[in-house]
């Protein structure tokens, strides 16, 4: 047996970090082997991956879309090849001499499989080592050593179900992406995308609008009176009791609810006929598992993507527990007093800790789902401080903990009055209702202040007491539509359906975001995403069918259970398929008309105002959008459209020119540019704000420096004799530009401010717009990655220290490897910066 150092394999890298640090008590040094970060101390070596750095996919002779038929791809091989060589190298030449081998990746199906992808490349270097499994659902100091302390094996009976999801899911989203886009005639970057899970989600979004499209609404009145007892007033409804005689507010009759307003309007008082009081416990809340903290998440303001980036971040840092779980039910270990203990003595949460801790039995709540895995997601015993973290992650790890104090926090009590009231008697059209209530007990509601304490005031009244009528109403409203799925509804939905598994739901949301299927949150799908539905129902309907999906996810849990083979479902899987492309081969042709005249629709802004005919979004070869006649060549007319972001359509239309209003997706930075003939029109239009002599021509030609608006919605300070002279500086896009006082001494110019009519945003005093310019490039020369939204002089610094020295590197880096680099940050704000830094 080697007598080399042991070897410890984590997920990433900060992972890595974090162990090494436990482990050694805080000694371990750090080098880089094949530019990957290596934390070495005594007779141990930790390595973090990246992930999956291997992955399957076909060989090379069927990359060619054109030469291999899309159905070749159901029965073709599937190989593995290193994704990340340079990681796959380091672990390698590690591996090489270890003397042991402890693989501690995330404790789920998708760490077994990156653990047992681990495996095997030790074994190709390596067959005598001893390799185990460590597993834990903190990164904590008690639990990491707890668990190297009594190591398990690999289970690759779990890891196969991972190995099975990502086969099945090539074959699927390799071919069927393929047959799409070659049908639709829509290659390169605008390819159509489909998927094992990604098509039925997108279904449900489809299915949804399909029924606010086809909602006929229906008118219906309601009625108020407002009452009042001495100075005390109150609101109450006016009900009747249906056929079913169930109280009822909505009246569905025009004459009568005008019957009942002139009545309830004549009557001066309205007599008490019933009080009725009642105590309500208001339950505290289960522990969360992973769909119910990305609704909660949601609830303040976090997309399903970035609660659960940030959910990990915490994770890896040790500062809670593994956010993929199911379960709602803590373990018999976990002992609430400990944790509260704990907590108890840090500033934010001390008191509410300390004061929960009185209590002389703390028993917490439980939900319905119980697995063994992992707890429901908590607070560690390890605390951060404010500074520790960013605003985002205190806001989500304030929403983890504060969900740990309410689950054992006493229910909240509530006291409920219920005033039934009659004008001019007893008659059952002549009756109003109030329901008050007051929050009698806090109870959670004091240490978790994310549901509603709203209270409704009634005053006290007995039966018979006379109640002034000081004000009616009538209010007349139509029913409304089925709402949109917001992001958390949506994966409860996939959940209930058992479509895509707690690991992977919000990134299909994702996905379809980042394919232009869906904009807007709550989610709206795009006409592109209604003619892929409306396609694979016509043409082959298991596309979008979320049982074939969920029997697939119980064939993978069967194999997790050692009850199926990998061999025997990815066989079943590719049966499936080839009746699938049997039924697609048939229907070639008109599929490929459907999905053309869907992807037309999406891009069809409305009619060209010189000869008539669509005016389309089309994209330039350097790569820029804008809207152009589809009548080209006769007929050259275009419109330009901003140079960042991707358009897509939205459905208002100018009521002047009958164009669609067009929205730039681009990232954070998303604008509505509305519709292009009016900016264009706009941009023409504006008088020039004029600043002063320009510094090129001004003293020679007379040339002036002018606030001026492009016709692709841009702004800039431009030489009033362009094109003779192009001296320009950049301007802000959005906002009022004004002159102020103050003259800049080096160059005469007047400072410019920027003002913003329509938001709380605070103006913008820019100065002298050259001096202003050249502290941007100054800031630039010092590192262009600080002119990029969210990234300041600590990141960069971090962002080079990981290897990205300007923004082309940031822009080419792998998400997920850079946020295993840098602390705090997660995978999804490195895409941002990266859609920030196009």
């Amino acid at each position: 047996m080697k007598r080399g150092p042991e070897l410890i394999i984590t997920e990433k890298d900060n992972a890595a970090r974090r162990i090494a640090d436990i482990l050694s008590d805080g000694s371990a040094g750090s080098d880089r082997v094949n530019g990957v970060n290596v934390y070495k101390w005594g007779g141990k070596r930790c390595i973090g991956l990246s992930g999956h750095v291997v992955g399957v996919d076909f060989p090379p002779e069927y990359s060619d879309w054109r030469d291999v038929e899309p159905v070749e791809l159901v029965s073709a091989d599937v190989e593995k090849r290193p994704t990340q060589e340079n990681i796959v190298a380091a672990l390698r030449r590690l591996a090489r001499n270890a003397s042991h081998v402890h693989i501690a990746t995330d404790y789920d199906r998708e760490g077994e499989l990156i653990g047992k992808e681990a495996y095997e490349l030790v074994r190709d270097v390596n067959e005598e080592a001893p390799v185990d499994r460590v597993r834990f659902s903190s990164i904590t100091d008690r639990e990491v050593r707890e668990a190297f302390a009594d190591p398990d094996d690999l289970d690759f009976n779990l890891a196969a179900a991972g190995e099975a999801r990502q086969i099945i899911d090539l074959m699927w989203g390799a071919s069927l992406t393929r047959f799409l886009s070659l049908s639709a005639r829509q290659l390169g970057d605008d390819f159509i995308s489909v998927g094992r899970v990604q098509g039925p989600t997108l279904k449900l979004i489809v299915d949804r609008e399909r029924e606010i499209d086809a909602f006929d609404p229906e008118d219906y009145w309601e009625l108020f009176a407002a009452l009042a007892k001495d100075d005390e007033t109150f609101e109450a409804q006016f009900f009747y009791l249906d056929d079913d005689d169930n109280e009822a507010e909505r009246v569905w009759d025009g004459e009568r609810a005008e019957v009942v307003d002139r009545t309830l309007s004549a009557a001066a008082v309205a007599t008490v006929e019933e009080v009725r009081r009642r105590t309500r416990t208001d339950d505290p809340p289960a522990p969360f598992n992973t769909t119910q903290f990305i609704r909660a998440a949601s609830g303040i303001g976090y997309s399903a993507q970035r609660a659960m980036s940030i959910a990990e971040d915490l994770y890896t840092a040790g500062y809670v527990t593994y956010p993929r779980t199911d379960n709602t039910v803590y373990p018999e270990d976990l002992d609430p007093r400990d944790l509260l203990d704990a907590l108890s003595a840090g500033p934010r949460f001390g008191d509410d800790a300390a004061d929960l801790l009185d209590a002389e039995d703390i028993t917490p709540t439980a939900g319905d789902e119980e697995t063994t895995d992992h707890p429901p997601i908590h607070p560690t015993d390890e605390l951060p401080s404010p500074s520790d973290l960013s605003e985002d992650e205190w806001e989500v790890y304030e929403l983890v903990v504060r969900r740990f104090l309410a689950t054992v926090a006493d229910a909240a009590t509530w006291e409920h009055l219920r005033v039934v009231a009659a004008v001019d008697g007893a008659d059952a059209d002549r009756r109003l209702k109030a329901n008050g209530k007051r929050l009698v007990d806090p109870g959670y509601h004091a240490v978790y202040p994310y549901r509603s304490t709203t209270e409704n005031y009634v005053p006290d009244v007995t039966e018979g007491e006379e109640l002034t009528v000081t004000e009616t109403r009538l209010e007349a409203k139509q029913t409304q539509p089925p709402r949109r799925y917001g992001q958390s509804r949506l994966i409860e939905t996939m959940e209930e359906m058992g479509i895509g598994t707690k690991a992977t739901r919000h990134d299909v949301i994702q996905k379809l975001y980042d394919r232009g299927y869906i904009e807007g949150d709550p989610p709206r799908p795009t006409r592109l995403a209604r003619g892929v539905v409306e396609a694979s129902e016509e043409f082959a309907d298991r596309i979008v069918s979320e049982e074939m999906t969920a029997r697939l996810e119980e064939d993978m849990q069967a194999i997790a259970r050692g009850e199926a083979d990998l061999a025997d479902v990815t066989d079943e899987s590719r049966a499936i398929l080839e009746r699938v492309f049997d039924r697609l081969e048939q229907s070639r042709e008109a599929l490929g008309d459907h999905l053309r005249e869907s992807l037309k629709a999406d891009k069809t802004v409305g009619p060209c105002p010189e000869c008539g005919a669509d005016l389309v979004i089309r994209r330039s070869r350097g790569g820029s959008y804008f809207v152009g006649c589809d009548g080209y060549p006769d007929c050259e007319y275009t419109l330009p459209l901003p140079s960042t972001g991707k358009p897509i359509l939205l459905d208002d239309v100018c009521g002047e020119h009958g164009l669609h209003d067009v929205k730039m997706l681009a990232g954070r930075k998303t604008f509505v540019h509305g519709c292009p003939l009016c900016a264009a029109e706009a941009a023409d239009e504006e008088s020039d704000l004029v600043v002063g002599a320009c510094p090129e021509c001004g003293e020679a030609h007379g040339g002036e420096l002018a606030v001026k608006r492009l016709r692709s919605g841009g702004r800039l300070v431009g030489c009033t004799r362009y094109p003779d002279c192009e001296y320009s500086l950049p301007m802000p896009r959005r906002g009022e530009v004004e002159r102020v006082e103050e003259t800049c001494e080096e160059h005469g110019l007047p400072g410019l401010r920027i003002t913003y009519e329509d938001s709380d945003r605070e103006p913008w005093d820019l100065g002298c717009p050259i001096c202003n310019y050249r502290e941007y490039q100054a800031r630039q020369a010092g590192t262009e990655l600080e002119a990029i939204e969210g990234i300041g002089e600590k990141t960069a610094e971090k962002l080079k220290a990981a290897g990205v020295e300007d923004v082309d590197g940031l822009k080419s880096a792998e998400p997920d490897a850079l946020a295993d680099e840098i602390d705090g940050v997660g995978e999804e704000t490195v895409r941002t910066w990266q859609a920030d830094a196009d």
